[in-house]
C-alpha cells in the first residue's frame, strides 16, 4: 500500500542530456533512478484542512516550475549539488472532497517511501501543516521500536484540539502527541512570538513538555547556536529526527504567500542559515516544507522562490556533512 497513490506531477520538466546545470534538470523521476537516492522528494497537495482560506495545495506544482531559475552551484558555500541524487517521487492523489481520505493517502505513502528507501532522506512539500501528522505516523508505522523527534519552525504551537477542529493544519503537534506517535518532550519549536498562541495552548504544550523556544530567545543566543543545541539535545533521545518548516515562521514582510504570516517572524537569511545548519546533522532524516499559498504570493512570486532556495539550503547543508 502507499505506490498506487503517487502520480506524475501536475508540472515536470522535459529530461534534458545536457550537464545538469540547473535544477530542474538535476532532479530526476523517481522511476528513472537507477542507484539509492540520497534524498526522495514527494509533494501533499491539500489545503482543505487549513482553518484558513489557502491554496497551499498549489505549492508543490509552483515549486517544481520555479526550479529553472536555480542553478546547481552554491556559490557562498562553493557547493556543487550534483553530487548528492535527489529523485522526485511525484504527488500523493487527493480525494477530490473526502479530507480523512486524503490523509490516510498520505500516511501510506510516506509508509511505502520509508519501508522502501530505509536509507534515503524523505522530503515532502505540502499542502497545509495537516499533512505533517500523516507523515510523521507513516514513518512512526515503519519505524516502531525507534523514538522519533521534531524540530518545528513554527510561528505557531500547532496543539489545537483536534475534536474542535478536525484534523486541520493547527492540529498536527497534537494528533502526534495524543496519538503517542511522539513524546512531547521530543518536540522542539524554535520561532514562536508575539501575540499568536493562546494561553490554553502554551498550557497544552507545557503539560506536555514541548520545549518552546521562541525567536526572541533564540536571537538572543544565536540562531545557529539554538538550532545545534536543539538537535544535540534530540540526537541523545531519539532515533531520527523529523523536521517540519512552517513558512509562515517567516516575517510577513518577506512572505506574502503564506496565509498564516504575522509580523514580527523570521528573515528569509535567519531561515536560510537554519536550515544550511539542519542539514548537516545525520539524524534528520526527514524534513517537510509546508503552508505557503502561491495564489497569495507577489507577482515575482517572492515567497516561492524563497521556499525552494530554502529546500536547496538544506540540500547544501547535508552535502557539507559529508565532506
Amino acid at each position: 500500500m502507499g505506490k498506487e497513490w503517487l502520480q506524475k506531477p501536475e508540472w515536470s520538466w522535459n529530461a534534458s542530456k545536457e550537464e545538469p546545470a540547473y535544477v530542474h534538470h538535476w532532479v530526476q523521476p523517481l522511476h528513472e533512478v537507477e542507484n539509492t537516492p540520497d534524498l526522495i522528494l514527494y509533494g501533499a497537495p491539500i489545503s482543505r484542512s487549513s482553518i484558513s482560506v489557502s491554496g497551499a495545495s498549489l505549492y508543490p506544482l509552483e515549486f517544481r516550475r520555479m526550479w529553472k531559475g536555480f542553478a546547481t552551484y552554491n556559490l557562498d558555500e562553493k557547493v556543487d549539488l550534483t553530487t548528492f541524487q535527489v529523485a522526485d517521487a511525484g504527488d500523493v492523489a487527493m480525494h477530490t472532497t473526502d479530507i480523512l481520505l486524503s490523509h490516510q493517502r498520505i500516511q501510506e505513502t510516506t509508509a511505502y517511501l520509508a519501508e522502501h528507501f530505509p536509507h534515503s532522506m524523505t522530503c515532502m512539500i505540502g499542502g497545509d501543516h495537516s499533512t505533517t501528522a500523516c507523515a510523521v505516523r507513516g514513518i512512526k508505522e515503519v519505524n516502531k521500536e525507534e523514538t522519533i523527534g521534531i524540530l518545528q519552525l513554527d510561528t505557531h504551537l500547532d496543539v489545537r484540539d483536534p475534536a474542535e477542529l478536525g484534523p486541520a493544519n493547527g492540529t498536527p503537534i497534537r494528533q502526534l502527541i495524543d496519538g503517542r506517535a511522539v513524546k512531547g518532550e521530543n518536540v522542539i519549536n524554535i520561532g514562536l512570538h508575539g501575540y499568536f498562541n493562546t494561553k490554553s495552548l502554551v498550557d497544552y504544550a507545557e503539560k506536555h513538555n514541548i520545549q518552546m523556544v521562541t525567536l526572541k530567545q533564540a536571537r538572543k543566543q544565536g540562531l545557529i547556536h539554538t538550532v545545534q543545541e536543539a538537535l544535540e539535545r534530540l540526537s541523545a533521545k531519539v532515533n531520527r529526527v523529523y523536521v517540519t518548516v512552517d513558512m509562515d515562521v517567516l516575517d510577513i514582510s518577506v512572505a506574502p504567500g503564506v496565509p498564516a504570516s504575522t509580523p514580527g517572524g523570521m528573515t528569509t537569511t535567519e531561515l536560510f542559515d537554519i536550515l544550511l545548519e539542519i542539514g548537516q546533522y545525520p539524524i534528520v532524516r526527514h524534513i517537510d516544507f509546508v503552508c505557503l499559498d502561491p495564489s497569495k504570493d507577489s507577482k515575482v512570486a517572492e515567497t516561492v522562490k524563497t521556499g525552494v532556495y530554502a529546500w536547496l539550503q538544506f540540500i547544501t547543508g547535508r552535502i557539507l556533512q559529508t565532506r
